[in-house]
């Protein structure tokens, strides 16, 4: 805990950001961490609260020792704080600037009181720890002779290489894409995570010994088999990468294209690579298909691009704008929350259905002909009068994931027998026995999306530290002297 009367004698203090104006000009983050003094005046609110709710089943996936955290913020010792935040999290530096703090939604004190603000906390002692020159490689000091392939270099590919590496195995990481860090580094918009941030973390990695391969599509530049030869286990960690479509007429129209396909070329121009190809939202009308999160960075980055006018389409009605009483504390609320994305310029709607897409004359989208739904026994339903057009220049498709992209590498291990979910997921165990993340093929392990499909980026950390857990235990059985 922190100040024992600290919650009723401070207020919560949220990051300061830019005003709109400044920041919809650049592609930078526009928060500012925490001063010292601020940091622990928050921490000092953490309460002793007796069970903290925070983190296990209720709040945080990677089990953060908030509380812990908290009260050493307060006492001072922030190099403490580092390791503690270090000792279950690889890279708090992502989840204190991308996570959605479901710690903070099962916090005591958010029962009557504006939580702590534990996410504005952990980003502060990770960027005093990288200001102090605390971050530093820890290489293993052993070797264990034993080799793994881990196929994705996102969060959860990633968080198992390093864990691997520390433990003292040989860790190759292989990226198809031309630079490491997966939807991190081209889904995520620069101005939520600037990309010099991954860059400085694999330089940690790499001291520790994790090497990295990119371009190198597995099951399309490489083999499974090769890697099945080569290494003693593979970690499939590639995401959940196939989009949710809408098969509606007109589809076939230009300017229609998934969220992603915008996303990842407004992130490699902004790192100075020529995009051929740019998807431009400059004087349109844009509309964004999808109330998520996704949907939200294509709000931000079309704004940023010049749009004439954004609009937010959402089939599911507008939520409560207080804690819903079927999801009541210490669970996830189902509220209205507005991004700041959402705060720079953008229309919401809510309750809405897109029936066809109208073509302008030319082959390419004019307008989206859409009808209000209502909910009648679990399905939307079309109400009858309530059609209505919307003017769309540029349409965006982000209704999440579906599943991992078969082709390729999964089309190969089905081949050989891999399994699959009802949902199209790669099947392996739940739990943290010793052969959770194991597939039913030998020396095949899965970790973050592409087991549990989409999800957040601090359960994908999660589920690398896990994975790498089970593959150390594989492993371990087959290490004769260590």
């Amino acid at each position: 805990m922190g100040k024992p009367t600290g919650f009723k004698e401070f207020k919560r203090e949220n990051l300061a950001v830019q005003s709109v104006e400044e920041r919809i000009r650049h592609y930078r983050e526009f928060e500012y961490t925490y001063s010292d003094e601020v940091a622990k005046i928050q921490a000092a609110r953490c309460m002793d609260c007796g069970i903290p709710f925070c983190h296990g089943d209720t709040g945080c996936p990677v089990d953060n020792l908030i509380p812990e955290f908290n009260d050493l913020v307060w006492r001072g010792h922030l190099r403490e704080a580092l390791e503690n935040l270090h000792s279950t999290n690889n890279f708090p530096e992502f989840t204190g600037r991308l996570c959605p703090a479901p710690c903070e939604s099962a916090c005591v004190l958010g029962i009557n009181e504006p939580p702590v603000s534990i996410k504005g906390v952990e980003r502060y002692i990770i960027d005093k720890g990288f200001e102090m020159g605390w971050v530093r490689p820890r290489p293993p000091r052993e070797l264990s002779g034993k080799t793994v392939a881990i196929v994705g270099s996102g969060p959860a590919g990633l968080a198992c290489a390093q864990q691997l590496a520390r433990l003292g195995h040989k860790v190759t990481v292989y990226e198809k894409n031309d630079r490491i860090g997966g939807l991190l580094r081209y889904g995520i918009p620069d101005f939520k995570l600037e990309k010099w941030i991954i860059d400085r973390r694999l330089e940690q990695m790499k001291a520790e010994g994790v090497v990295f391969h990119v371009g190198v599509h597995v099951g399309k530049t490489v083999s499974v088999e090769e890697l099945l030869a080569k290494f003693d286990a593979i970690v499939l960690a590639g995401g959940a990468e196939e989009p949710r479509d809408l098969p509606i007429p007109g589809r076939n129209l230009k300017n229609i294209h998934f969220a992603m396909e915008f996303l990842v070329r407004t992130n490699k121009k902004v790192a100075g690579d020529p995009v051929p190809d740019f998807i431009s939202a400059k004087d349109k009308h844009v509309v964004v298909i999808g109330g998520g999160d996704t949907g939200s960075d294509c709000v931000g980055t079309a704004n940023r691009h010049g749009a004439k006018s954004v609009t937010q389409l959402e089939i599911f009605p507008m939520p409560p704008k207080e804690r819903s009483p079927l999801t009541p504390w210490p669970f996830w609320p189902m509220k209205l929350r507005t991004s700041t994305s959402h705060e720079e310029g953008c229309e919401r709607m809510w309750s809405v259905n897109t029936i066809a897409f109208k073509d302008n004359g030319k082959g390419e989208v004019g307008a989206l002909q859409c009808v209000r739904v209502e909910l009648q026994d679990g399905r939307f339903v079309n109400i009858p009068g309530s059609e209505f057009e919307i003017k769309a220049d540029l349409v965006l498709l982000a209704m999440g994931f579906l599943h991992p992209t078969k082709e390729g590498l999964l089309t190969q291990l089905a081949e050989m027998g891999l399994e699959f979910d009802a949902r199209g997921n790669v099947k392996a165990q739940y739990g943290d026995e010793p052969h959770c993340h194991r597939t039913n093929l030998e020396k095949i392990f899965v970790a973050g999306d592409m087991r549990r499909g989409q999800s957040l980026i601090v359960w994908a950390i999660a589920e690398g530290r896990k994975a790498a857990q089970s593959v150390h235990h594989y492993l371990s059985q087959k290490v004769k002297t260590w």
